[in-house]
Order: structure tokens, then sequence, then C-alpha cells
């Protein structure tokens, strides 16, 4: 995770062992490097926003594996599990921070964004902003497709066409609007260059 804050490493070392389900642990690293460029583009407090990415995915371990395509993606037939993995990220996320000290004012915050970070549609704050616009840039990277394109039952031209159509939607800085366009720019730019080799 390169040279982050000793008390981020502390954090990240902790919520590990809650990442190894639905391919998280490549979802919230990708996801952490979008919310450092989030934060030096849009501001905000470094002390909650990247806290909040690590953890905020962790309750997906307490959500049965054979169940977890049926709570995301465009598929979903229980959306009810989105709101649970939140409120056991909640529990999870605070046995972790509690377990470092964290400050309990900057704690508090994370807390909240990790508890509504999907199903709550309105931001709180600028750091839910980032935490939220971080979250859902993975979904504009090769790896993302690579993972779900399969799972989803969608060809790589699917999930282009619509992720591109959830621009205007999903994102909430022009920051993060502007990294998932230069994202979909660069997938089009593999899927044309795969296709002319594929050609030759």
């Amino acid at each position: 995770m390169g040279s982050m804050k000793n008390i981020f490493k502390k954090i990240w070392q902790l919520a590990k062992p809650y990442l190894d389900t639905r391919d998280n642990e490549i979802h919230t690293k990708i996801s952490v490097e979008f919310a450092y460029k989030l934060l030096e583009a849009e501001g905000g407090d470094e002390d909650v926003v990247i806290p909040a990415v690590m953890l905020h995915d962790v309750g997906w371990k307490e959500v049965p594996e054979d169940l977890q395509l049926k709570a995301f993606g465009p598929n979903v037939t229980l959306p009810e599990l989105t709101k649970r993995h939140e409120d056991e990220g909640v529990k999870i996320a605070k046995h972790i921070l509690q377990k470092i000290k964290y400050d309990n004012n900057k704690a508090e915050e994370i807390l909240r964004i990790v508890g509504g970070h999907d199903s709550r549609k309105e931001p709180v704050s600028l750091n839910d902003k980032l935490v939220k616009d971080a979250d859902k840039l993975f979904r504009y990277t090769r790896e993302y497709l690579d993972i779900y394109a399969e799972r989803f039952g969608l060809t790589h031209d699917q999930m282009h066409a619509r992720h591109e159509g959830k621009l205007d939607t999903w994102f909430l800085t022009y920051s993060g609007w502007e990294m998932a366009r230069a994202e979909l720019e660069k997938r089009l730019k593999e899927r044309n260059n795969s296709k002319e080799e594929y050609d030759e």
C-alpha cells in the first residue's frame, strides 16, 4: 500500500482478514489509490477518508458468498444484503478502530460513512462523497471488468455501456467523474487494441 501513515498500515493489516471474499482486497487497494487522488483534487480529511475506504466493505465477510452476487450489480434480487454488509461493517470497523485507539471524533465519522456508503444516496459530508466516489471508481477499472463481467454474465462491451450510462448519476464530485471518464477511455482503447490484434 505504498508509503502511508503507520496508523493506516495498522488499519489495513487488521482489515485484511475481512477482505478475503468477493475479491475485496483488490477492490479496496485500488479504491484507496483513487481516494488519495480524490483527496488531492477535492480536499477532505485523509484521516477519515482513507480508513473509511479501507473498512467500507469488511462487512461482506458476514454475508454468505453464495448470496453476495444477489446483493449488487445489474441483477440484484436481495438488496437488503447491501444494508446488512454495511451494518456488519460498522461493527467490525468499530472493533478495529477501538483496538488501535483511533481518534474518537474521526472514528465516529468513519463509522457513519461505512454505515451508509452504498444505501445512503445523499452524502453527509465531503469525506463521504470521496469515499463513495473512490468505491465506484473501481467499477471502471480493468480489474473490475476481469472479475465481474463473467460473474454477471455480461460482455465487456455491455459492462462498458452500463458504466458509461451511470457516469452522471454515480459520481458526487467532478474529479470522480473525470477519473471515471478517463478509465472508460482506457478500457475503450484496450478493447479496440484487442480487436485489432484479433483481426490480424
